[in-house]
């Protein structure tokens, strides 16, 4: 091991996080129940109305194929998940010929792709050989078709490794896009500036909608059924999300940890916010609730490792979590106890109450990943304070455990089966992709905050030294990895290799594109939420559509 070049390892930095934005914004919500009552009785004839429209025995494959893609673009498509899983298997079982049939135009081969795969259908990537040349290049003919271009860039999102044909297209497709933004029209100018920046299958699905909402509305075809719908039933899961937050934030504000802890980010809004990436239909308002309270516990742990508590004191607190009793209270920091209690106090009454229900056990592989979790910050903690630097090997096996999602995942999975946390805890390929993607986009967007406060950015420090690379050749290295393990994802979320229940990988996946989100362009937006996800909070719980 090396040493690290650092000048403040024995004595405790000075906290310079930016505090909470948003005060008590969100504990002064207030809901009308008169509203949400006229809200759902138009909902539900809506919805009738669009089931009818969804489940017409007469209707065209491509015509279904398009109403489902803007049910799932607006953000509906829960509301139908059956009648939507029905139709697709039987399209797939149809066994299409995309390369004779002159209906399939690009638009529809790339939409039908994405559809069938984001639905776990293994379609091949070969239906896109028809627009490539003999060298496997894609055909020049085909830049001038926008709509076409646009929609094969977001069905190449869907790749997997091996798949040259996908790696062609999206290279091929960003770099006509961006050429071609100029010359375009709205709302399709508005759709390819959007996806430029932010791939649709690497998008938080609440976000998307709103952004889709929008552009739907200025669409010639529109079905003003459909943007009713879709404003309504967004205004009333805004009114359940912040019905959720107000719980939280009480929770946050009467628990006082910040003022006990003043070291550590004061960030449950962005905590919230992270768990309703990871699932926002009504069903899962506990799961929210008990995940938006678990980030926020392994954030203020994080801070307690990372930028304030001595070794010794680290020490004491690792090994009390793992004994996971009242009786260790008294053994610890003064400032320790505020937060050993808290932790305690929040997975206690969830046990019993989950031990009532049978699901014991959902409880305890959270619990046991708490314990895991402290214990490898514990050790990266030795690594920085004691002047050690890792090898690359050793940070990221590390820091796969560190990037939080081992613990989180599983906390997600409250209403899940035995065997389902039993499938987790072996640590399933998809599982592993998304520890590495949130390991290492973390790295990278909080590279120069960290070092900024005179930290070393150990994953990026040990790659460079290791590997006698810049920071910009490491970061390169990470985004590859990163992206590798997307495609990872990608493969695992296909039938037959996938695990049987579909709404638990989509949960894991929904983890990779909070991720994105909040990671991209080399940005901490959990940390320094104000440019990044500010707006993305407003939107999904501030601002309503006007209906």
């Amino acid at each position: 091991m090396a040493a690290l070049n650092s000048n403040s390892l024995y004595h405790r930095p000075e906290a310079k996080f930016p505090p909470s934005m948003w005060g008590d914004q969100f504990i002064n919500h207030i809901s009308d129940s008169k509203v949400i009552e006229k809200y759902s009785k138009t909902i539900q004839v809506l919805k009738n109305d669009v089931r009818s429209l969804l489940t017409a025995p007469e209707t065209k494959m491509i015509e279904t194929m398009n109403l489902i893609d803007t049910l799932e673009r607006l953000g509906v498509s829960y509301h139908f998940e059956n009648e939507i899983e029905e139709k697709l298997k039987q399209f797939f079982h149809l066994n299409t010929n995309y390369h004779d049939d002159e209906a399939y135009d690009l638009y529809t081969v790339a939409l039908h792709f994405r559809l069938f795969r984001q639905h776990g259908h293994p379609i091949s990537s070969e239906i896109f050989r028809k627009r490539t040349d003999v060298k496997g290049k894609f055909q020049e003919s085909i830049k001038s078709d926008a709509k076409g271009m646009l929609s094969l860039y977001e069905a190449s999102y869907l790749r997997t490794r091996e798949e040259a044909i996908l790696d062609n297209a999206l290279a091929f497709t960003t770099a006509t896009l961006k050429s071609m933004v100029p010359t375009l029209g709205s709302p399709l100018k508005k759709q390819v500036e959007h996806a430029l920046v932010q791939p649709l299958h690497f998008g938080t699905p609440r976000i998307e909608a709103r952004s889709n909402i929008a552009v739907y509305e200025e669409e010639e075809h529109r079905n003003e059924t459909l943007i009713k719908f879709a404003k309504l039933d967004y205004n009333l899961l805004q009114i359940l999300h912040r019905d959720e937050l107000q719980q939280v934030s009480r929770w946050w504000k009467e628990l006082g940890l910040i003022s006990k802890l003043p070291y550590a980010r004061d960030r449950i809004v962005e905590c919230f916010f992270w768990a309703l990436a990871v699932h926002h239909e009504p069903q899962y308002s506990r799961s929210r609730i008990v995940l938006a309270k678990s980030i926020v516990m392994a954030s203020v742990i994080d801070d307690t490792y990372d930028a304030y508590g001595t070794i010794e004191e680290l020490e004491v607190f690792t090994e009390a979590i793992q004994r996971w009793d009242y009786g260790e209270i008294s053994k610890l920091p003064e400032y320790m106890r505020h937060l050993y209690k808290a932790i305690l106090e929040l997975y206690i009454p969830l046990e019993e109450e989950l031990a009532k229900e049978g699901r014991s056990y959902a409880s305890y592989y959270a619990i046991e990943g708490l314990k895991e979790l402290v214990r490898c910050y514990f050790e990266e903690a030795k690594w920085f304070k004691e002047g050690n630097l890792p090898s690359f090997e050793e940070y990221l096996k590390l820091g796969q455990i560190t990037s939080t999602y081992n613990y989180l995942v599983p906390s997600s999975f409250l209403g899940a089966r035995k065997e389902d946390f039993e499938w987790l805890s072996e640590k399933p390929k998809i599982l592993v992709a998304t520890l590495i993607i949130g390991r290492l986009l973390d790295d990278i967007g909080s590279y120069k905050f960290e070092t900024e406060r005179g930290e070393v950015a150990i994953g990026v420090e040990s790659y460079m030294k290791e590997n006698g690379v810049t920071k910009e050749e490491a970061m390169a290295k990470f985004m590859e990895l990163s992206t590798n393990a997307w495609l990872d994802s990608n493969e695992e979320m296909l039938r037959p290799s996938c695990y049987e229940s579909r709404d638990l990988l989509t949960r894991i996946l929904n983890f990779d594109r909070v991720t994105y989100v909040a990671y991209k362009d080399k940005e901490d937006g959990y940390t320094q939420p104000e440019k990044v996800l500010k707006p993305h909070i407003v939107a999904m719980l501030v601002d309503a559509f006007e209906v």
